[in-house]
């Protein structure tokens, strides 16, 4: 319907103010650029969207579709669909040559219940170092007092693809576990 009234418009022709010549209406573009506000006829529509639309032609061709699965029936596990409620908190470590971080994350609002690390400055003063073992350990002692503070007892741990569960992260999770946070680690 728009490509018969913008082509009603364009087929009229227009007498010039100079004579009796006819002109074809055209586009008047003012640029600065290379063509510098000279005339541009429109041979297509007037936007030239409405001979691209997608397959439901609904929609132009810069609109970029969304995608779509594979397989549009594909049954979603029992565990895939409950397993964020029924375990809501996960702990995330994460230890680099510098500094300890850990913190409690609520995952269906991702919100952080409770943060702590080695570089904040409560704790950066009280410790000679601040990645070995006893930093590790501090960590999940003052981690464990922030969670119980927001009421968080419970937590699931799965270790990142590339960490192995030794070290100084298990030092980490053990003193939360020493100190009242009950933790459940998943393995592959």
């Amino acid at each position: 319907m728009l490509k018969q009234a913008i082509w009603k418009v364009l087929s009229k022709r227009v007498v010039s103010e100079s004579g009796d010549k006819l002109l074809l209406p055209c586009l008047y573009l003012p640029t600065t650029s290379f063509h510098a506000g000279q005339v541009h006829c429109s041979p297509r529509s007037f936007f030239g969207v409405e001979d691209f639309l997608d397959d439901d032609n609904s929609k132009p061709y810069t609109y970029q579709k969304g995608k779509k699965s594979k397989n549009p029936n594909k049954h979603v596990s029992f565990k895939q669909r409950t397993e964020a409620y029924m375990e809501p908190f996960t702990l995330d470590v994460f230890i680099s040559k510098r500094f300890v971080s850990a913190s409690v994350t609520h995952r269906v609002t991702c919100k952080q219940v409770a943060v702590a690390g080695t570089n904040s400055k409560d704790i950066k003063a009280v410790l000679r170092s601040r990645s070995d073992i006893p930093a590790c350990l501090a960590i999940g002692r003052i981690l464990a007092e922030r969670a119980r503070e927001a009421d968080v007892y419970t937590a699931s741990y799965t270790p990142r693809e590339r960490d192995k569960f030794e070290g100084k992260i298990r030092a980490v999770v053990q003193s939360l576990i020493d100190n009242g946070i009950d933790i459940k680690v998943y393995l592959d």
